[in-house]
């Protein structure tokens, strides 16, 4: 079963620059070098927010249940145990892959929209059409707006939808087939009934 392992994370301030050297020479190789980890991408934040950086990586995610993946978490290195000690902010989670539409990029996204929802378990089948079956085709008519992914929580917090939409860039915002997808009525009413609601914006960092 296809899924993504999603990781926002915080050094504290001074922190930076060991906190990049162990996690872009140490920490991502080791997990991209496993089988069933297919890609591996880190991305900055382009909100303003914190926590600041992304990680995410697709997976099979029978490979969190494998032995060499248990190694990695249970024979951590002192300098891994340490960066990851004083981190103001680690939040991992675990989403299992439901479906794509679009087309993907042919390299790492430039920019991805991390969008969560949640809706009470009455509401999450109409949630689910309407996200499938009109938002995202009208997303996809922006010049710019490339895939939109939808993945189910499995592990971790936060709303159970995330939808990871990958784009080109901060112009997509700026247009009339935008704004005509997120001015609908169906939209509307499905957003009186959602309960958890959460959208960040990331730019591309790097790749392994």
């Amino acid at each position: 079963m296809q899924g993504l392992l999603f990781v926002l994370s915080q050094p504290k301030d001074g922190d930076e620059a060991e906190f990049h050297d162990w996690y872009d020479n140490e920490h991502a190789p080791a997990r991209t070098a496993l089988d069933g980890i297919d890609t591996g991408y880190r991305y900055r934040a382009a909100d303003g927010e914190r926590p600041e950086w992304l990680a995410y990586y697709d997976l099979d995610l029978g490979v969190l249940d494998t032995l060499p993946y248990r190694r990695l978490l249970d024979q951590r290195s002192e300098r891994e145990k340490g960066v990851i000690a004083r981190l103001t902010a680690f939040d991992r989670r675990v989403y299992e892959h439901l479906d794509d539409q679009g087309t993907p990029p042919a390299g790492p996204p430039p920019m991805v929209v991390a969008r969560w929802l949640e809706a009470p378990p009455e509401h999450e089948e109409e949630l689910l059409a309407w996200y499938g079956e009109e938002h995202i085709p009208l997303l996809l008519r922006t010049p710019g707006w490339n895939r939109c992914r939808r993945f189910q929580l499995r592990e971790g917090g936060g709303p159970k939808l995330l939808v990871l939409h990958e784009i080109d860039g901060p112009a997509v915002f700026d247009t009339d087939t935008y704004r005509a997808a997120t001015d609908t009525p169906w939209r509307d009413k499905i957003m009186t009934v959602v309960t958890g609601n959460e959208r960040r914006r990331f730019t591309f960092h790097r790749a392994f």
